[in-house]
């Protein structure tokens, strides 16, 4: 395979790692968000559960407290929602990460290839031009031995 069809394959895996790391990166950003509104979220119930102990100790109808506790239980079930969805951004998060990390392989062993054959060649142009010294300075041992005589 020449080296500007290699060079052509490493411009491609070069895109390919860009293209995985910014997939990375969004999955990142998004799973980082989804952890601040379960935070959020949290932070809320929390803050409820306050507001109707305080409410409670104030004096509360059944029918109040009813309403209030359902509402503490529907809080609850998003909770419970959303904490099952972490999963789900920490695997995309993984894939991603899995994914950048085989297209850094790639692009890596691509340049590897393309060291290789600029080393292999530019040790055959060495050997060509110390061949060529060689046969020069036979040569020139030859004309000097000839004058000689």
């Amino acid at each position: 395979m020449s080296n500007q069809a290699l060079a052509l394959i490493l411009d491609r895996a070069k895109d390919d790692e860009h293209n995985a790391s910014l997939a990375l990166s969004q999955a990142r950003t998004e799973r980082d968000n989804y952890y601040v509104q379960l935070q959020q979220i949290e932070q809320y119930r929390l803050d409820y559960c306050r507001q109707l102990s305080e409410r409670g100790q104030q004096g509360l109808t059944a029918s109040s407290y009813g309403h209030l506790q359902k509402f503490l239980n529907q809080l609850d079930e998003t909770l419970t929602k959303q904490k099952q969805a972490a999963s789900q951004f920490d695997f995309q998060v993984e894939q991603c990460s899995d994914h950048w990390n085989e297209m850094r392989k790639k692009r890596r062993s691509i340049e590897w290839l393309l060291e290789k054959k600029q080393t292999e060649r530019q040790q055959f142009l060495d050997r060509q031009e110390q061949k060529m010294l060689d046969e020069f300075a036979t040569l020139q041992f030859a004309r000097r031995m000839t004058a000689k005589r």
